[in-house]
């Protein structure tokens, strides 16, 4: 059960993390944060370069703390908001991934919120440093707290369509 945690915390985590590199630089095939803002703005959020480096940043953090296993509710709640924006941009398209849909932030959210019931297994710096057990009760308000900041920040920096 530990190797497979593992392998689970590394592919998501790197993944997420990997998504903010693009986001906010040249790297991983990203377009720099010039490409970034033009991407939020593109997408009808306001904030220019600081939500690419909000959002980017955020990314790059929770991802790196989930494939560490350092942090674990904390982690997936900072990755649950980012996805849930995420979530958010891509809902008018449906479910799907082939149609540019939400299939791939919803399958992140989720695998945040199974590390979080299950924690990030024995090969990690939460049991290294005496940081787990968390208890399962965690998942509901990391959820909340990362659904809900995914909401906010929607509603706080998203423009509505002009008319």
């Amino acid at each position: 059960m530990d190797a497979g945690l593992l392998i689970l915390r590394l592919l998501v985590g790197l993944l997420i993390a990997g998504h903010g590199v693009q986001k906010i630089s040249t790297h991983l095939g990203g377009k720099g944060l010039d490409g970034g803002t033009r991407e939020f703005r593109a997408d009808g959020f306001r904030g220019g370069a600081l939500t690419a480096l909000a959002a980017g940043g955020g990314q790059i953090g929770s991802g790196l703390l989930l494939a560490a296993g350092l942090l674990t509710p904390l982690a997936a709640t900072g990755a649950i908001g980012v996805m849930t924006v995420a979530l958010t941009v891509k809902w008018p398209n449906g479910l799907w991934v082939q149609n540019d849909g939400y299939e791939y932030p919803l399958v992140l959210i989720g695998t945040a919120a199974a590390l979080t019931a299950t924690g990030p297994g024995a090969w990690s710096l939460d049991r290294a440093l005496g940081l787990t057990p968390h208890p399962v009760w965690w998942t509901a308000p990391v959820l909340a707290a990362g659904l809900g900041s995914g909401l906010l920040a929607r509603l706080a920096l998203h423009r509505a369509p002009a008319a």
